[in-house]
């Protein structure tokens, strides 16, 4: 029987992911807006200590402006409104807006709202206020957690709030430009340790140099894409739509790998390695692996990105 999408995911099934991420998300969408926002701030402030937080770019910034300079006039209790609106995902102008950005926009919004909390611009939380005793414990797992499963769960924090696009009549999303790719001269060279699939390696190098053209190229035309704890994406031009809304300067930082045949003359690949954001920069490395399945012809049919349950997954490549 020929492979499907949902047979392809199974390929190197002792892949331990980080449960604990989708896990502590779902704890966290269980609060109610006012400790959703607290526990947001918390964890922004005490993660500053440890990770740096890069400031915006323009560019992800220029879709968000009009939108903080609206929240920027409101009075404190408008401010705090808006920001509930934005958690119970309410049916407002605002949460219509926010609710077409890409997650690099929605992440700005926040970081500028964060930098005006501090600045005493935007409504702050209250002094002495506690979280409740849920809130509390789910700040406590994230306190846990590694670093790049941290920024993850607050990723998904934010980029699940806002009115729901499905709701939203001729429902266009909003992105911010696709960068420029690298130079092919200028472009950092791969190698991983035990792969030498010229597919692979590919798929490393035009990603790393934004060149998504050329690393659309590599899949199949019903080829599929799966990001960390979501369903696949099939098809190439919604691939190819996910590479410029999501990976814009990313730099993927490939360790070792195992390749083994399949059936079907498939070939499976798994790469452990790195990831850094733009958002963080150097300071957080998550821990990831890529399944890839190849089909005869070197394309790819199927590939998974995996967050990694801990460090210690990323060398372990032995068949079980």
């Amino acid at each position: 029987m020929p492979y499907t999408v949902d047979s392809a995911r199974n390929i190197f099934s002792d892949t331990l992911a980080a449960d604990s991420v989708p896990a502590t998300t779902a704890r966290f969408t269980e609060l109610n807006a006012e400790d959703q926002l607290a526990l947001i701030w918390f964890a922004y402030l005490e993660m500053g200590k440890s990770i740096t937080i890069a400031a915006p770019g323009a560019a992800n910034m220029q879709f968000a402006e009009s939108t903080l300079a609206q929240i920027k006039e409101m009075s404190y209790g408008e401010q705090s409104q808006a920001m509930c609106d934005l958690a119970n995902r309410t049916d407002t102008s605002i949460s219509r807006t926010y609710a077409t950005w890409t997650a690099n926009i929605k992440l700005g919004f926040w970081y500028r709202l964060g930098q005006w909390m501090q600045e005493g611009i935007v409504a702050p939380i209250p002094s002495g206020y506690k979280l409740s005793t849920n809130a509390a414990a789910v700040l406590e797992t994230i306190r846990g957690l590694e670093p790049g499963q941290q920024i993850t769960v607050l990723r998904n924090a934010v980029v699940d709030m806002g009115f729901d696009p499905k709701n939203i009549e001729g429902y266009q999303r909003v992105s911010e430009p696709v960068v420029v790719p690298t130079e092919i001269t200028q472009r950092d060279k791969v190698t991983i340790e035990g792969v030498d699939n010229a597919t692979v390696v590919q798929y490393m190098t035009n990603l790393n140099a934004n060149d998504f053209d050329a690393l659309i190229d590599l899949f199949t035309e019903d080829g599929a894409l799966q990001p960390p704890f979501e369903r696949p994406i099939v098809g190439k031009e919604a691939i190819l739509r996910f590479f410029r809304e999501e990976c814009q300067n990313l730099k993927l930082i490939p360790e070792r790998g195992v390749s083994e045949p399949a059936k079907d003359d498939f070939l499976q690949i798994k790469v452990t390695g790195t990831c850094q954001t733009p958002w963080f920069g150097a300071n957080v490395g998550m821990n990831i692996a890529w399944r890839f399945l190849l089909n005869p012809s070197g394309k790819i049919f199927f590939v998974a990105i995996d967050l990694l349950a801990s460090p210690k997954e990323l060398v372990n490549l032995v068949r079980k």
